[in-house]
């Protein structure tokens, strides 16, 4: 197995194998050859419908024919210049158009880098130090957010090498729940500089926000001086045409995005209302800078990728995401199967758990052993997913009704595999 001999060679020169941990699973992950439209193949010639799309990005699917053709034309003439270009200027309008919230616009490099700079920007305009994020929350690998609940709301390292004294203005709460909320506001409101959060919630599977929640922090954050960060890394052009903020009818203070702005290659962006953004180095005393901020080919792809991301695309994407959750649904029920299938638009996820999930703790109780056992069975069946339970799986403009109705397939097969059916 090609495969096999190539993480064998990994392991030897990376850590665990992998460039990221969430790609390595047991007994070994296979290697990619290729992505075209909704398919990923390996070395070993296995094809499978790809509902990963890279952890969100690829929205048109693999290998998009307007976008190679339109970063090939722009690598043509260089690939990163230290210097501004009227593509960026075209990228910022895009997003103002079509983010509810966004007045102005600073790119970076990932969505790490994204949430990073807002939380600090935060900071800076309110001049208080300490941050609100929900429970299981991911906001990127950097040390104010990399983070588990400690005593109270107050939070620890989750990993070592971050310093407590970094984490000590980390403040968390469980998603969903208003009366923590309130209770932690109460407690600390004047030294709360911003909450961030992802409004689905995409990293521990795919929790959406109770009626009225965005709302009530919408509300709570404006009477108290706090910044609202909406998180749409994962959200941000999936959800609808101006994200999350404008799928749920909801303007936050700052947006960050990531992921699809960059139309799959590493871009970020953070945005916001032009007094919060006008504080930004070199206008204001927020640093913020990078050399491939901006770069020519990410700006690019983001160009190609929005100049598609019309109101039918995301009719005929939404429609798809309906039309899978419906029928797994139905397999459930036929099946007589305690587990929760959840999801939104382009977004789905089925929860190894007979209850509700709305916040960490209840994802936290689902069957990851089980799940695992399915991932693998939809791998044989041709069908790839993020391998784990606390992942969302999406769906790409490439996905065929053929794709689908073959994946319901391998699911209905995968599931009465791993309950033994």
């Amino acid at each position: 197995m090609n495969s096999e001999k190539l993480f064998a060679e990994s392991k030897k020169v990376m850590p665990a194998g992998v460039s990221s941990p969430v790609r390595a699973f047991k007994p070994y992950p296979f290697f990619v050859e290729k992505g075209v439209g909704s398919k990923i193949y390996d070395v070993d010639g296995n094809s499978y419908i790809d509902y990963c799309l890279a952890y969100g990005p690829l929205i048109l699917g693999h290998a998009n024919e307007k976008l190679v053709q339109d970063v090939s034309a722009q690598l043509a003439i260089g690939s990163a210049y230290g210097a501004p270009t009227e593509n960026e200027i075209k990228l910022a309008n895009e997003v103002i158009d079509r983010i509810p919230a966004a007045e102005m616009v600073r790119f970076c490099n990932s969505g790490t880098e994204a949430t990073m700079s807002a939380i600090r920007v935060a900071r800076g305009f309110t001049g208080k130090n300490k941050i609100v994020k929900f429970e299981g929350g991911y906001h990127g690998a950097h040390d104010y957010c990399l983070v588990k609940g400690g005593s109270g709301a107050a939070c620890k390292p989750d990993s070592a090498g971050i310093p407590e004294d970094t984490t000590k203005n980390t403040l968390s709460v469980p998603f969903n729940d208003e009366e923590a909320m309130i209770e932690l506001i109460e407690k600390e409101g004047d030294n709360i500089a911003c909450i961030i959060m992802e409004v689905v919630m995409g990293n521990i599977g795919c929790v959406e926000p109770k009626n009225g929640f965005l709302e009530f922090l919408r509300k709570i954050t404006k009477e108290n001086n706090i910044i609202l960060i909406f998180d749409e890394v994962i959200t941000g052009f999936r959800l609808s045409k101006g994200g999350a903020g404008q799928y749920f009818n909801i303007k936050p203070d700052m947006v960050t995005l990531g992921k699809i702005v960059g139309g799959g290659l590493p871009m970020g962006a953070f945005c916001g209302k032009k007094e919060i953004m006008e504080i930004v180095a070199p206008n204001g005393p927020v640093y913020q800078a990078g050399t491939f901020s901006g770069n020519p080919i990410s700006v690019q792809a983001g160009l190609s990728t929005f100049k598609q991301l019309d109101s039918e695309f995301y009719k005929n994407l939404n429609g798809n995401g309906d039309y899978l959750r419906k029928n797994i649904k139905s397999i459930i029920e036929d099946l007589k199967l305690d587990v929760s299938p959840v999801g939104l638009g382009s977004m789905f996820q089925i929860y190894f758990n007979p209850n509700e999930v709305l916040n960490y703790d209840d994802a936290k109780a689902s069957d990851a052993d089980r799940f695992l056992v399915y991932f693998r069975e939809l791998l044989k069946e041709g069908v790839f997913i993020p391998p784990s339970q606390f992942e969302c799986n999406f769906i790409s403009s490439a996905h065929t009704k053929e794709d689908l109705d073959k994946t319901l397939e391998a699911i209905n097969k995968s599931l009465k595999v791993a309950f033994e059916i």
